[in-house]
């Protein structure tokens, strides 16, 4: 499945909220995030700008791929996610198989969703929480996240294509 996404910096969360409610998206979830980011001892999988990636969301388990696909306005990705039963089991099995973590991080996501985009309301915590909280806006493609970004009053200009290397590094020398 085609992904594209944003993020937008500076939000203030009690209006986002509110303005979500007012155009009736649904909150879809509300808590913890633990996500681990493998690639092989070549790092074959970063050179391919791609990523590998297990997630506990909750109590759910899951297990994605994203292939990179070329924009500047967004971060576009082909996207294989799977759901899996042991999020303990799954890491052994990635690392018994070759792949190491290089990546960690913990967060709390609350999360909407309105007309098949979703609304990410994130804050890290533990090594990242130097991070402020952000919205993510995920949808098919480019003019879907654009126009939600537009509804909830944000500019072109609000809308990074970063992903989390690049929030933390932005963070991380504004600091």
């Amino acid at each position: 499945m085609l992904e594209a996404e944003v993020k937008i910096l500076g939000i203030n969360r009690k209006a986002v909220e509110q303005r979500l409610i007012s155009l009736g998206a649904s909150l879809v979830f509300d808590g913890p995030i633990h996500a681990v980011y493998y690639d092989s001892p070549d790092r074959s999988v970063r050179k391919q700008k791609g990523t590998l990636r297990l997630r506990k969301e909750g109590l759910r388990a899951v297990l994605t791929y994203k292939g990179h696909v070329e924009d500047r306005d967004a971060k576009v990705r082909q996207e294989t996610e799977v759901t899996v039963s042991d999020f303990e089991g799954m890491r052994s099995i990635l690392e018994s198989l070759g792949f190491t973590p290089w990546l960690e991080m913990e967060k709390h996501r609350t999360s909407y969703a309105l007309a098949g985009v979703r609304f990410e309301l994130d804050k890290y915590h533990g090594e990242h929480e130097y991070i402020p909280e952000f919205l993510e806006i995920e949808g098919p493609d480019v003019p879907s996240v654009r126009d939600c970004a537009s509804l909830l009053g944000f500019r072109k200009e609000d809308c990074l294509p970063w992903d989390a290397v690049q929030l933390a590094r932005h963070y991380k020398v504004s600091t």
